[in-house]
């Protein structure tokens, strides 16, 4: 049977970085070919780390995973993934190294995203989410505590309540203006699940972002990470995340909260425990006196392999969306609001 929702062509904006945009993406494309990533650059870890302090260049990391999640050349995704496991560029994967070689011959970052969205062959658009050359910063009221870096915040435990700290890019970072474009043209704009301070958070805090998600008519989504981050948001249920959301881009935008309601097995429930993190708890009477709706499935995936390499060091989290759950469903959400 042919899927209702299949190909019907509305504009899609997805918000974010990291692997939560490639999960999200990889599930929604099967629905539209207008779909735009708008993707965080404030990435500072890891190959990409390596790659802009060596050579000057704007991180790539966050912007291949989103073409590789929209790319429709199974062999160059592999490809653009493929990761030196030996030798000078141990760590780095080679998608990484072209966008800096192509950011180098052309000294256009947006044109390297270009050129290899051609390669590719990306179906949609790949939009880094300011081209500023910046760094993340979080600090604390009366500079009880700064912290200065993706990589470094990243890595921290939190002594402080981080809900009261300010979250900024240093220098201030102008938001590129086909990401303001994408945002105001879409029918459905989705915020991918993510780290709230180094994901989501640096996307969110750039200057006209956030008035472009209070100005756009599209139905404006956020999918509820499924686990807390230990040492970062400890106890924080759906309701926080959401409100943490709306705080980086400075208003109330959201129109649907999407979580998962589904417990997870023993085993599952053991290896969230051995990464440290928790099921994110649903704050029912909370959420349901908020000014946007909720909408929540079965949207637990299977665990994931831990990734391994040599020479330069990866996390990624275990723990996945069962993403063509998540896609259904805000396919449904869409439709439902258009009738």
């Amino acid at each position: 049977m042919k899927d209702p929702f299949a190909k019907s062509e509305i504009k899609i904006a997805v918000i974010g970085g990291g692997t939560g945009s490639f999960t999200m993406l990889s599930a929604l494309k099967g629905y539209t070919s207008q779909i735009a990533a708008i993707v965080s650059m404030a990435d500072d870890g890891s190959s990409t780390g390596v790659l802009r302090d060596e050579l000057g260049t704007l991180p790539a990391g966050d912007v291949r995973q989103c073409l590789v999640a929209l790319s429709d050349s199974p062999k160059v995704r592999d490809l653009f993934d493929y990761r030196f496991e030996e030798g000078t560029f141990a760590g780095h994967s080679f998608g990484n190294l072209l966008l800096t070689a192509l950011e180098k011959v052309t000294g256009d970052f947006s044109e390297a995203v270009e050129t290899a969205s051609e390669i590719l062959r990306v179906n949609g658009i790949v939009i880094p989410a300011t081209l500023d050359n910046v760094r993340l910063k979080m600090e604390w009221p009366e500079k009880s505590l700064i912290l200065h870096g993706e990589r470094v915040i990243d890595a921290e435990f939190f002594k402080h309540d981080p809900r009261k700290a300010e979250l900024s890019l240093v220098p201030a970072a102008k938001a590129n203006p086909t990401a303001i474009a994408a945002i105001e043209q879409a029918d459905l704009v989705v915020i991918a699940p993510g780290d709230l301070y180094t994901s989501l958070g640096p996307l969110l805090v750039i200057g006209g972002i956030g008035e472009a998600l209070q100005k756009t008519k599209a139905l404006k989504v956020y999918v509820s990470n499924l686990v807390s981050k230990q040492g970062q948001t400890d106890g924080f249920t759906v309701g926080d995340h959401a409100a943490e959301i709306e705080r980086f881009a400075g208003s109330e935008f959201l129109d649907y909260v999407v979580y998962n309601d589904e417990e997870p097995s023993e085993h599952i429930a053991a290896a969230y425990k051995s990464e440290g993190g928790y099921v994110t708890e649903i704050d029912s009477e909370h959420l349901a006196q908020s000014h946007f709706k909720v909408a929540s499935g079965k949207l637990l995936g299977k665990m994931a392999d831990a990734p391994t390499t040599n020479g330069i060091s990866i996390h990624r989290t275990l723990i996945r969306h069962d993403t063509r759950q998540v896609a259904k469903l805000l396919m449904e959400l869409y439709t439902r609001e258009q009738q």
